[in-house]
């Protein structure tokens, strides 16, 4: 997962030339933090007393509270392991990691020595830790359940069979006459907040219109909408009568979308004309009416004119009677509908199976996998991830730049369930400058941000100190997640942003709209590190016989199932398509896909996709080393590298890097990649060769696309490599396509 649908393309590209403009004061303001730290003698890397240290092992409980409440300075040339920061002994006391510890010995007679022995407990007592999660949350099921666990193997765990219950319904008892339900700010709108007697109310007056349109569920209903409140809405009233969301955002190209809703035969669509990105219009309203015409199973399409509203739509523009998708119905006539009192609404009851919503995999080959999750498994999840995970609690107000076709707006509009606002924006997170988002954060006074790795090396080399630019006095915690995080991005943090600062590093998937793997308020955090496995995750890293390891590289399996496992693919009615993409390799255990390592003290590390393994000397190498290293250098904007096994036994590694403004590649630069390779990993990590592009080829998500480049460069043609409707640059491709016919540097034969 990354910042957001196309954003890590779309991003750098729109304000690379403005921030390339910093890059010499960059340099220097570098050279001046490290100065001004030495001439202060700010202590660095102090590992505060109670502290587990880096040689402790795994599972070893924090002895005491820590003497010091933080660690308020870093090195700037953070490596990772080094300490950098430790949890006051009043942060641990008010977590709510630690009120559900004590709840577990007042109403279980549960008592755990720390974080490692309560994890254990999460993932082998599934029954006992699951149903204290329930309970814990006050689950509400109009028919109880009749255990836990139906079955335990995978795939095809049974979660609390019996229960009847609505994810929607849960949103909506957080409703509190007299606060915000939600924020939200765009490029061209201020930021204002949607009450929730305005929120909840619009809900059950479009969920009541969906049944009377003869929505019924199982139904699906599908959006190309924003990140704004009518998508929330939207999605909450299709599933509070049980019908199945899904959602892409307007930036995708109709193709795209039709590959995505096609498979999905829906009965209604959401859609607006058009977005602003960037301070450009882009009027979408050609697209929707030949995305609405390409899919015949449609029975309504709802217009909203968000891009051209009618108080700023052009001369010869269709006016409020006339949709921009012939025969739609406006969003404001569908709302135009008398007050449903919240006791006259009716939530549709539905197994915890039931499927929410449809999320799409990136479709790097092949077309999207449209992959399902129940009601009941993706209430429970957001619920345990966001209060023991995130520490959020009722009233804290979180921002996550997301676009409403990425899971992280999944994950975002959950958080009221917990009685916690979100933050939306829709827009360039770089338009009208690379500090917009720091702004809005700061307008809202968020208690927890979200970025992405991406993010913070585009604000590094703009110059960016949001901590001394911005009022983020509310702010606890950054959230970090969409690809590996280096040692030096964590510490960029603690030295731009806050030394006083929770940062929750994190890793997860589309795949179960979760984390595997992140934030412990209770713990230390270290660099390059994530935290912890979370709670009810049994998460191991597998050598290739099967075999449990610690403190080596292998692949990310979870050996136990979640709640939040797809219920199924959908159109997939034999399985066998869920079960080749996650239990083919390791039967009964879910492989995720990921290069993972564990250390002995419970530290973890995502260390890029297993299938595009770097393989040398029988020495595998995760993409994410290679990439972290990179990150450093200032010539470099990005860059995709892999690994070719060739007959007889030979390979060949190249690295394509794409550099900034007004770099060229010359052996300095190429001897200063090795060089570095060389001196923080080992030789095996220096390329045969490194190479100058244009683009490095992206998913719709932003994720590198290795394998294809991978299988370009082995002579399969472009269109048979990848998917180019999922891609948010598809001309990228013919250039490794023209390296790989006229290359001189390896032999296929």
């Amino acid at each position: 997962m990354t910042i957001s649908e196309s954003v890590v393309f779309q991003f750098a590209s729109d304000v690379r030339a403005r921030l390339t403009a910093a890059q010499g004061s960059v340099i220097a303001a570098r050279a001046a933090i490290k100065r001004s730290c030495a001439s202060a003698q700010i202590r660095h890397h102090v590992v505060c007393a109670g502290a587990q240290t880096p040689g402790s092992p795994r599972g070893a409980a924090l002895p005491g509270p820590p003497v010091c409440a933080t660690v308020t300075c870093v090195d700037p040339d953070a490596r990772d392991g080094g300490l950098l920061w430790t949890p006051g002994p009043d942060q641990v006391a008010r977590a709510n990691l630690t009120a559900f510890t004590g709840w577990l010995g007042r109403e279980r007679g549960l008592r755990f020595d720390g974080y490692d022995a309560l994890w254990r407990w999460s993932v082998t007592d599934l029954e006992g830790f699951w149903q204290a999660v329930w309970d814990y949350f006050g689950i509400a099921a109009s028919t109880p359940p009749d255990r836990v666990l139906g079955r335990r193997a995978m795939p095809g765990a049974q979660w609390f069979p019996g229960a009847r219950l609505n994810y929607a319904e849960h949103v909506l008892r957080s409703e509190r006459p007299g606060t915000n339900a939600l924020l939200y700010a765009s490029e061209t709108r201020p930021l204002a907040g949607l009450p929730w007697e305005e929120f909840a109310g619009q809900v059950r007056i479009l969920g009541t219109r969906l049944r009377e349109l003869g929505v019924r569920p199982g139904d699906r209903v599908v959006s190309i909408m924003p990140n704004i409140p009518q998508t929330v809405i939207a999605m909450l009233a299709t599933t509070s009568v049980g019908a199945i969301w899904a959602s892409c955002s307007p930036d995708f190209g109709w193709r795209g979308v039709i590959d995505r809703f096609s498979q999905l035969t829906p009965k209604v669509l959401f859609c607006v004309d058009g977005y602003r990105y960037g301070g450009k219009e882009f009027d979408r309203s050609a697209e929707m009416r030949q995305i609405a015409a390409a899919l015949g199973s449609l029975e309504q399409v709802v217009t909203l004119p968000y891009l051209y509203p009618a108080a700023r739509r052009p001369a010869g523009r269709p006016g409020r009677a006339s949709p921009f998708v012939p025969g739609a119905l406006a969003w404001e006539t569908v709302l135009d509908h008398p007050p449903v009192p919240a006791g006259e609404f009716a939530f549709e009851q539905v197994p915890f199976d039931h499927p929410l919503w449809i999320l799409f995999s990136s479709g790097t080959t092949g077309l999207p996998k449209p992959i399902m999750h129940g009601h009941g498994g993706i209430l429970l999840e957001q619920l345990k991830l966001q209060t023991f995970h995130m520490d959020l609690r009722a009233g804290d107000r979180m921002f996550f730049y997301t676009t409403a076709g990425w899971m992280m707006w999944n994950f975002l509009v959950s958080s009221p369930l917990l009685g916690v606002c979100p933050v939306l924006y829709d827009g360039n997170p770089g338009h009208p400058d690379p500090g917009v988002l720091w702004q809005v954060a700061a307008e809202a006074q968020v208690s927890l941000f979200g970025a992405s790795p991406a993010y913070v090396d585009l604000m590094s080399r703009a110059g960016i100190v949001p901590g001394k630019q911005y009022d983020l006095s509310g702010l606890r915690e950054v959230l970090l997640a969409g690809s590996p995080v280096s040692a030096a991005c964590g510490a960029w943090f603690y030295r731009n942003v806050s030394g006083d600062l929770w940062l929750a590093t994190g890793s997860g998937g589309t795949d179960v709209c979760t984390g595997f793997v992140g934030g412990v308020p209770t713990l230390p955090v270290y660099a390059g590190e994530i935290q912890a496995p979370h709670l009810g995750v049994a998460a191991h890293a597998f050598n290739e016989r099967g075999e449990d390891v610690v403190d080596e590289v292998g692949e990310l399996v979870i050996t136990e199932p979640m709640p939040s496992m797809p219920v199924g693919f959908w159109g997939d009615a034999d399985g066998s398509r869920y079960r080749d993409s996650y239990f083919a390799d390791f039967p009964g255990v879910w492989r995720q896909g990921d290069f993972f390592k564990i250390n002995a003290r419970g530290g973890c590390f995502v260390l890029g996709r297993s299938d595009a393994t770097l393989n040398r000397h029988g020495v595998r190498i995760g993409t994410a080393e290679i990439y972290a290293v990179l990150a450093g250098i200032d010539e470099v904007a990005d860059a995709v590298i892999v690994n070719l096994d060739l007959p007889g036994g030979g390979f060949f590694m190249p690295l394509f890097v794409t550099l900034t403004s007004g770099r060229v590649l010359d052996d300095a630069i190429r001897q200063k990649i090795r060089d570095r390779l060389r001196e923080e990993y080992t030789p095996r990590h220096v390329p045969d060769r490194i190479i100058h592009v244009r683009e490095i080829p992206a998913t719709l998500t932003g994720k590198k696309m290795e394998v294809p480049v991978r299988k370009l460069l082995l002579g399969v043609p472009p269109e048979k490599a990848a998917n180019v409707n999922a891609m948010a640059n598809p001309d990228s491709l013919e250039e490794f396509a023209s390296y790989a016919r006229t290359q001189q540097d390896y032999s296929l034969g």
